[in-house]
């Protein structure tokens, strides 16, 4: 146990470094979302240099940490350790931010930071659509985690009444299975040309049930979507923010239903970025589970699977009350 005034130390040092109405504004842009420096600069259209001024106090006062994604370095919130005295103090600032609206200003610079994020992922896609299998065969092959993917979702015992939705389909090589299983299967990508691949299987094996659609969670949510289950094969990775899928997926959900998300635990394989289009270098097993809390949703069964290549895949279940 740390000394008295070690502690008290601590918690000077908290209060001191977030003493100050800017990191705390940071802070509560950050509270579902990483970001790098120079999009923080542009959130809150101030200089680099004073931006890394602040993120440093922050992070020297135990407020924020980082992340390594390839060449860049992303600032996240720090957990919050309720065991100690400043991680209770740390949780009490992070929930009295939280209840304080984001500008209208800096919601719209945010909302500008993940549309680039995500042009920046629809561009690779439309470029690289016809090397899709070969990109994605350099970490995790379908055929390594189908089948434990199909196990966990036919553990929240299905029936051909219900409607599923697909996120991020691919070259829809899971359609043919989701199709067999539910009543209606809407499959939707923001990319034309991985669409046009999945179209073209659905052709081929003549899935009358499967509907393909040119759109986010968002815009799903927009249409009025509402289905049994949702499915979502390594598409994390490649979204602006994974944060916001959970909580789109909480609203597209009905009561009971489940969300089925496979991807890749947390790497350091920085090549994945320009060769694979990945946005993240995957995630820690607690990321998910938090994002999943946040958004309502209760984490349930999961599966590990190491690959041969040395990268590792989490599949995991959550479902909606």
């Amino acid at each position: 146990m740390n000394a008295p005034d070690e502690t008290l130390h601590t918690l000077a040092q908290l209060c001191k470094g977030t003493g100050d109405p800017l990191r705390l504004e940071i802070l509560r842009a950050l509270k579902t979302d990483s970001f790098g420096v120079l999009e923080l600069c542009d959130i809150f259209a101030i200089k680099q240099p004073a931006m890394s001024h602040h993120l440093k106090v922050l992070a020297n006062a135990g407020a924020v940490t980082t992340r390594r994604e390839g060449n860049s370095i992303f600032y996240r919130r720090e957990l919050a350790d309720l065991s100690q005295p400043w991680g209770q103090l740390l949780a009490a600032l992070f929930s009295a931010v939280d209840q304080i609206a984001l500008s209208d200003t800096t919601a719209r610079n945010i909302a500008q930071v993940k549309h680039e994020r995500e042009e920046q992922a629809r561009e690779f896609f439309d470029r690289h659509a016809e090397q899709f299998r070969e990109q994605q065969d350099l970490i995790a092959p379908f055929d390594q985690y189908v089948d434990a993917a199909t196990d966990l979702l036919l553990q929240t015992e299905p029936d051909k009444r219900q409607r599923v939705l697909e996120i991020g389909p691919g070259e829809g090589e899971f359609l043919p299975t989701l199709a067999g299983i539910f009543h209606s299967v809407t499959a939707i990508d923001i990319s034309k040309e991985m669409l046009d691949k999945a179209d073209a299987l659905i052709r081929h094996n003549e899935l009358n049930n499967v509907h393909l659609l040119k759109a986010d969670t968002d815009d799903a949510i927009k249409q009025g979507i509402r289905v049994e289950r949702v499915v979502c094969n390594m598409v994390l990775h490649h979204v602006p923010s994974p944060a916001d899928v959970f909580h789109d997926c909480a609203q597209l959900l009905e009561d009971g239903g489940s969300l089925i998300v496979t991807d890749l635990c947390r790497h350091d394989q920085g090549w994945a970025k320009s060769m694979c289009g990945d946005l993240w270098l995957g995630f820690d097993p607690e990321e998910l589970t938090g994002w999943a809390q946040d958004a309502g949703l209760e984490s349930k069964e999961s599966l590990y699977l190491g690959l041969r290549n040395g990268f590792q895949i989490q599949i995991r279940r959550f479902d909606k009350p």
